[in-house]
């Protein structure tokens, strides 16, 4: 059995954990490397550096004795006078190059979209003929246009095959700080070829009003003058932090995790395991856990917007774009921050500041009871800890949280803001129903349907590495011999044992939960030990089974995948999803069916919002929710926070209450 942490692995060369990220002087030697290889030139650009993690089998044989595995990065090439790319390794220790691989775009897809190609959209369109006239009849100032480059998908058009493409939509700005998706300059797009440096078309289907609504909602003739009803919230840890940190190594209360950060995931969590007292050693449940892809698919079928998809992780790397969190704004309390390393688009390190934030929160109650006969009453407080960042992609701003809870649950939420999309609105129908692809948020102006679409990677490890996956539902019986009065109801258990089978669809009606076992572990009661994922049960992709973005997508059609561990088996959508023409990630890892019972499994979960937008998602849209939850489910023998102690009434105001006594006695 695997057992977590394992502080004693470590890289002979460079002293660090094997899942730890890459440093900045990692990061550095890798371009030391590359370059002593003669494989970097004036146009090469670095897409991707990241840790290639070593398998679990190197990890296994590290604990057991063996040689530590050797630190590697990986890293994504880019030339920029070419469409095709490169992925070279590097073995760190030996500071050498172990692989490369060649890419042909046309099968394998391209590497995600850089920074500065996004920033040549807007400078190609500005001085196309077709763009300036197109602006020109709508009696509009190419300065005070700007434009949003969005990736390009893969559709009909022959003459993009083998071309690497974005495309951009324009807006407004009437001055240098002006929110200018509040002014979108609709019935107009362009396509550019960033390798070729050309506008290869400008698509012009006629004028459309432009929206004049201020979008600035930070000015006070949009939001008014700021409330004064608010008293201050204070939230203290005179005795610091209940959790340790060394390193990477997160210690709190009963669970241990390795912090990391990916330019292509952000988070990524490692050897998630709790502490069981009363076996006397750390448990694991999680080998490795992220947000492996997220896409985000529109709904308007209008030429100008219909394809409009993006992978914010596969095309566009949500990581790098991590926010520099702020006390008292982002975090408030007792507030730990790490900062986290890329590689800019030239292989040098750059440092993220405050990217990741670890804290402590109260969560209200954990358990409470008042026991009449007993005499007694008893009160406990949850609290979880919460290991969070930020990132920004184009108009939309999004959360990733990670919470862990006294009682062992582990739980993802993801937290949506920014600003919509917006488009002008062209009003309703002739039969006085409303447009029926996109919302009106504010006079003229529009917000298309769309989804954000999330797939968490969950490298399970239950107890060990054999596990097994069931389906559990409850089933309504019908009235009869053994249910004469026709109450009851029981469970119905689905092993999926296969990975084919192992597809599936969540359902609320029959609050569908999958629980994750370990056949080999048994607990006091002679059952498998297990976790249950706890999925929300919101739509999965709503485009047709046969577009375009379900074959590039076709993770986001199922809630659930369960494959058999594979280290190259990485991403969801695949691991170059730009541009990529679909069918690759789960559809293809799936493909060939593997077993996955009592075995080394990854379990692939999709979930996420459905966003028809509301006037209130304007000009500003408060914080949208989605996640899921992992909680013990005969993983422990009984419940495991009978030992959290009593709090003092002493934290409340007003008249002294005294304490909540560990005995269960009235205060």
């Amino acid at each position: 059995m695997t057992t977590y942490p394992s502080e004693s692995v470590a890289s002979t060369a460079t002293g660090r954990h094997p899942l730890s990220s890459l440093t900045a002087e990692e990061i550095t030697t890798t371009r030391e490397v590359l370059a002593g290889a003669d494989l970097l030139h004036d146009g090469t650009r670095f897409v991707y550096v990241g840790l290639e993690e070593p398998a679990k089998a190197e990890l296994r044989a590290a604990q057991g004795g063996g040689p530590a595995p050797v630190r590697r990065a990986r890293v994504l090439l880019h030339d920029v006078t070419v469409v095709a790319g490169r992925v070279v390794v590097v073995d760190l220790d030996a500071r050498a190059v172990e692989e490369v691989t060649e890419l042909d775009a046309a099968a394998d897809g391209q590497l995600p979209i850089l920074d500065e190609e996004f920033e040549l959209v807007e400078q190609l369109l500005a001085t196309d003929e077709r763009w300036l006239a197109a602006l020109a009849a709508r009696d509009l100032d190419v300065a005070d246009v700007r434009v949003a480059p969005l990736s390009a998908g893969v559709f009909e058009y022959e003459d993009e095959v083998g071309k690497r493409i974005l495309r951009g939509l324009a807006f407004r700005q009437d001055h240098p700080a002006d929110h200018a998706w509040a002014h979108p300059i609709d019935g107009l797009v362009g396509y550019v070829d960033v390798i070729a440096r050309e506008v290869t078309q400008v698509l012009d289907l006629g004028a459309v009003p432009v929206p004049e609504g201020s979008g600035n909602y930070d000015d006070p003739a949009v939001r008014g003058e700021y409330r004064t009803s608010q008293k201050p919230i204070s939230i203290t840890q005179p005795e610091g932090p209940s959790f340790t940190l060394d390193g990477d190594l997160l210690r709190w209360e009963n669970f241990s995790v390795r912090v990391g950060f990916d330019a292509r995931e952000g988070l990524v969590l490692n050897q998630i395991s709790f502490f069981d007292r009363d076996q006397g050693r750390d448990r694991p449940i999680v080998h490795r856990a992220s947000i492996a892809e997220m896409v985000v698919p529109y709904a308007d079928p209008s030429p100008v917007r219909s394809w409009q998809n993006y992978f914010d992780t596969g095309e566009y790397l949500v990581g790098r774009y991590a926010n520099a969190l702020e006390l008292g704004c982002d975090c408030v309390g007792e507030i730990t921050y790490l900062d986290a390393v890329v590689a800019d688009e030239f292989g040098h390190p750059r440092v993220l500041p405050n990217a990741v934030c670890i804290h402590e929160e109260d969560y209200g109650i954990l358990f409470k009871h008042t026991d009449l006969w007993a005499g007694k009453s008893s009160v406990r407080r949850q609290r979880r800890l919460v290991v969070s960042f930020f990132t920004t992609v184009g108009n939309y701003d999004y959360g990733f949280y990670w919470y862990l809870y006294l009682d062992g649950t582990i739980e993802f939420e993801a937290k949506a803001t920014g600003i919509v999309f917006t488009s002008a609105y062209p009003g309703a129908r002739e039969d006085g129903s409303p447009h029926p692809y996109a919302s009106e948020i504010a006079p003229g102006l529009g917000a298309p349907y769309h989804q954000h679409l999330f797939s968490a990677r969950l490298d399970m490890a239950v107890d060990g590495d054999a596990n097994s996956v069931e389906e559990i539902d409850v089933q309504r019986l019908p009235m009869g011999p053994d249910n004469p009065r026709g109450n009851a109801f029981t469970t119905r258990v689905t092993p999926l044992r296969t990975e084919l089978q192992a597809r599936r669809k969540a359902d609320p009606a029959a609050a569908r939960v999958w629980h994750v076992s370990n056949p080999g572990r048994l607990n006091a009661l002679g059952r498998p030990v297990a976790y249950a994922l706890f999925p929300e049960g919101q739509p999965t992709l709503l485009a047709a089974d046969d577009s375009s973005i379900a074959r590039r997508a076709g993770f986001a059609t199922e809630h659930l995948w369960v494959t058999a561990y594979d280290p190259a088996e990485r991403y969801s959508a695949g691991d170059f999803v730009n541009q990529h023409h679909g069918g690759a990630g789960l559809p293809e890892y799936v493909a060939d069916d593997h077993g996955v019972e009592d075995t080394d499994l990854v379990v692939w979960h999709t979930f996420g919002l459905t966003h028809v937008p509301r006037p209130e998602d304007w000009p500003i849209m408060p914080v949208d929710y989605t996640g899921f939850k992992l909680k013990p489910v005969g993983f422990f023998d009984r419940n495991p926070t009978l030992d959290v102690p009593p709090t003092s009434g002493g934290h409340c105001s007003g008249p002294a209450t005294g304490s909540c006594h560990g005995d269960g006695s009235r205060g």
